[in-house]
């Protein structure tokens, strides 16, 4: 079934709301109307192959769950679909009297905890991430094993890069040989110490993703003691990677947002993850979801940038130990009843069917 095979539909349909920023109170003129809602598969369909359990517009403006996906995420605490079944009611289209058996109170447990605040503070780590790459944005020219060694010298240690310019040596003339029980240290030789051949080099081109031992003839004494950072390199690597991937995918519009109040870091995302944490304390406090935001103004002021990244921080972390505070002492169940959540999907199915 296709979205425009259910939306022409007049009877699949459970739930039909206005969702996003316009039920949070959050929508600003550039606002986008944003949809989500609750469908059940046709009997015929359910007993046969081809089930679905969510369907979307091509922009995915508009998300609706299968009944049964819908109650499966509400046991598992998911806080969309918890926003999406306290819905205020001005901003519900249409609710068929069957969903008057699915109420929040039956699945809000003490899971909020990780699925509103967790989720909330993997959204900091992103901000983290992205204030990081905005205000130390990474050299275009990738930095090759090279930049990871170090060589002893005199009573301390020098780059070797800086070393070999010393020495008036080239990496491609000299080699290494493992030193045991030293876990990626090396001794340095040069091919100017050899009568005959050359070494190897150090490592065997620009793009290289470790050091290369040579073989070096015995009697000769080595030139310097070497030691690559390799847990450093592989770290710089995979930042490096990251790096590239966010600046080649990310949204351009967005990060110039980003740039525009001149706080380095994504104030919408910012905003939404104080929301959630607002949410996840409310939750503990008054067994209740209140999607419609009376600290609107707060909120969307975060959205404008009028907060420093590490203002933000500091609220975050002290509002992190007063919600952790709020579940410990809180009356809400451990966890979903399951075996009732499953009673009341099939008791919908049944009515619907019927």
């Amino acid at each position: 079934m296709t979205f425009e095979e259910l939306k022409q539909s007049n009877n699949l349909l459970l739930l039909d709301c206005i969702s996003g920023s316009t039920a949070y109170n959050l929508n600003t003129e550039h606002s986008d109307l944003d949809k989500k809602g609750v469908f059940i598969t046709p009997k015929t369909t359910l007993f046969g192959f081809e089930q679905q359990t969510q369907i979307a517009s091509a922009r995915n403006d508009e998300v609706y769950f299968e009944v049964g996906r819908f109650i499966d995420l509400l046991t598992k605490n998911n806080p969309n679909i918890l926003e999406l079944l306290s819905t205020p009611a001005e901003f519900v289209l249409y609710r068929h009297p069957l969903m008057d058996l699915v109420k929040p109170k039956q699945f809000l447990s003490k899971l909020c905890l990780n699925t509103f605040a967790g989720y909330a503070y993997t959204q900091i780590k992103k901000a983290k991430g992205l204030n990081k790459k905005i205000n130390q944005p990474l050299p275009v020219e990738r930095k090759s094993v090279l930049d990871f060694c170090y060589v002893i010298y005199n009573n301390g240690s020098i780059s070797l890069q800086q070393w070999l310019k010393l020495n008036w040596l080239d990496q491609a003339e000299c080699g290494l040989v493992s030193v045991d029980h030293f876990r990626n240290v090396y001794l340095l030789y040069s091919s100017k110490q050899l009568s005959a051949g050359n070494l190897r080099g150090i490592v065997s081109g620009q793009d290289a993703n470790d050091v290369q031992l040579s073989q070096v003839p015995k009697g000769i004494n080595h030139l310097a003691v070497m030691s690559f950072n390799k847990d450093g390199y592989s770290m710089y690597c995979r930042e490096y990677r990251e790096y590239k991937e966010w600046e080649e995918n990310r949204n351009e519009e967005r990060f110039r947002s980003t740039l525009s109040h001149g706080k380095s870091y994504d104030a919408k995302n910012m905003m939404h993850t104080i929301r959630l944490l607002n949410m996840a304390e409310e939750i503990a406090i008054h067994q209740q979801i209140f999607v419609e935001r009376t600290d609107r103004e707060f909120l969307l002021s975060i959205r404008r940038g009028e907060f420093e990244f590490a203002e933000l921080m500091v609220m975050i972390e002290k509002k992190m130990k007063r919600i952790e505070a709020a579940y410990a002492i809180s009356n809400l169940p451990e966890r979903p009843d399951t075996l009732e959540a499953e009673r009341i999907l099939v008791e919908i199915r049944e009515n619907y069917y019927r």
